[in-house]
């Protein structure tokens, strides 16, 4: 049992990939989205990609690239010490396609974080080199397919092109070989949306490294669909049950499985995490609506210059100015979950450790 002390940083928006699953950080795309009110934000745009809670979760702010400067610095610092934090989780759209992504890495480690990241690969053969001499330490890469029609099983109609999602496969087998010739850890991160998927993990697993950590993930946009798919998975890949790994103060957690030539596989899952003022009375505070729970902190830039701190991407609305956050209530109800959480479990399962 672990206690949660990461902060999720959204680097940039921009992604080439168009996951027919993505939350996009909660966050509108901002590529589909310029120049329209914030009252008219879509997730159907030229693009294609999506941010599939949009509609309802109460977005009032497009996304902007970070930059690694003083103000990004002072916001970490600020965060780090407020929330007690340790851990900085790049995410985005695509982390690899920021101009600057290894001055990032670089401001974060000097700022007390290890750092981590989600990639799908796009870019990381060229930028993860230099990510990886300062300070890098691991990338949970996304996963979708072996062919071009795996890959096109989960992306918008465009990557019927098959030259198109070749080059994207491509490139994703480069990045997670120059990540391990650097010295970066390496995890793979498989969506299974549904029960058609589930022929396409087993090429996958065969496909890929034993030595890669693979983690199983489930589509929050088909629910009990996804979780029933990867069950049957694990059934047809005769996996047993050897540990449960939860954090305190957060919904994530894992069950990792034994398969029978030995190899590990984790079931990365949500359990029902809330925060007990700000989720009290919400509209998807029930045992169907809310998908994510309270998954963490998230950090954004804003197309005004400004730092937001977010708890929910089904709650956009609930984002505050990181000024405010600080000294919000907010901030206190975070950090006496993650207390309660850790004396809860520790009694359940009788771990030990610091909270």
């Amino acid at each position: 049992m672990s206690v949660d002390r990461t902060l999720r940083l959204k680097v940039i928006d921009a992604c080439g990939m168009t996951c027919t699953f993505c939350h996009n950080e909660g966050t509108p795309v901002a590529a589909d989205n310029l120049g329209r009110p914030l009252t008219e934000l879509t997730s159907a745009g030229r693009s294609g990609r999506v941010s599939i809670y949009l509609r309802t979760n109460g977005a009032r702010f497009l996304p902007a690239t970070v930059a690694p400067d003083d103000s990004l610095a002072t916001t970490l610092r600020m965060l780090r010490d407020a929330l007690l934090v340790d851990e900085l989780h790049l995410t985005g759209g695509e982390p690899t396609l920021h101009p600057r992504l290894a001055e990032v890495v670089a401001l974060g480690v000097s700022t007390g974080y290890k750092i981590c990241a989600t990639s799908n690969g796009e870019n990381g053969a060229r930028v993860l080199p230099a990510c990886g001499e300062a300070g890098l330490e691991r990338v949970n890469f996304s996963i979708f397919g072996t062919t071009a029609g795996e890959l096109a099983q989960v992306q918008h109609g465009k990557y019927a092109n098959a030259l198109r999602a070749e080059r994207k496969i491509q490139a994703l087998q480069d990045a997670i070989q120059v990540a391990i010739n650097h010295g970066i850890g390496v995890s793979a991160n498989i969506v299974v949306p549904n029960a058609s998927h589930v022929p396409r993990v087993h090429r996958l697993l065969t496909e890929y490294s034993p030595f890669i950590s693979v983690r199983l993930l489930n589509s929050l946009d088909d629910g009990e669909v996804s979780i029933d798919a990867i069950h049957k998975l694990l059934v047809d890949l005769k996996a047993v049950p050897i540990g449960i790994s939860v954090t305190a103060g957060a919904s994530g957690w894992r069950t990792a499985y034994r398969l029978p030539s030995g190899r590990v596989v984790y079931f990365k899952q949500i359990r029902p995490v809330r925060l007990p003022e700000s989720c009290t009375g919400c509209r998807f505070n029930n045992g169907t609506d809310c998908e994510e729970g309270y998954y963490g902190v998230r950090l954004y830039r804003d197309r005004d210059g400004g730092f937001q701190v977010g708890v929910c991407i089904q709650r956009m609305d609930l984002c505050l100015p990181v000024e405010e956050f600080v000294r919000s209530d907010l901030r206190d109800e975070i950090l006496s979950l993650r207390e309660a959480e850790f004396r809860k479990l520790a009694t359940k399962y009788g771990a030990e450790g610091e909270s």
